[in-house]
């Protein structure tokens, strides 16, 4: 018997250091080259401490987060706030975001984006110099 096709365990998926990120590696779960998703990618981050996302955006791609462990600080789009274990965040399309580890301990996420991200650099905003 074949090993089922949908099924994606997160030990069998390489881990990759994303772009405009530091101390964090990612693991894309759910994309269009494992299971052939066209309309949406997930992805199992984990975050050390003094670790996150640097100022960035995402044109025509949307992405909502959910923190499954650790905690972090969050900025997006003039809002500033705290993330604990089972808090859901939505980064809209094209807003400029900020995401920042504040627990000593990991944090690990889920990262969902529509459509597919795939850490495409054309696929980036970074904030233009002053």
């Amino acid at each position: 018997m074949s090993a089922p096709r949908y099924l994606v365990r997160a030990v069998d998926v390489p881990a990759y250091s994303p772009a405009n990120h530091h101390h964090t590696s990612n693991q894309r779960l759910i994309g269009p080259e494992n299971v052939g998703a066209r309309f949406m990618e997930v992805v199992l981050g984990t975050l050390h401490k003094g670790g996150g996302a640097l100022p960035h955006a995402h044109p025509g791609i949307e992405q909502a987060c959910y923190l499954l462990e650790g905690a972090a600080h969050v900025e997006i789009a003039g809002e500033s706030f705290d993330m604990v274990p089972g808090d859901t965040c939505f980064f809209p399309a094209e807003q400029m975001h900020v995401f920042t580890v504040t627990s000593d301990e990991p944090v690990k996420l889920l990262v969902f984006y529509s459509p597919p991200y795939g850490e495409s650099p054309e696929k980036v905003i970074r904030p233009s110099a002053a």
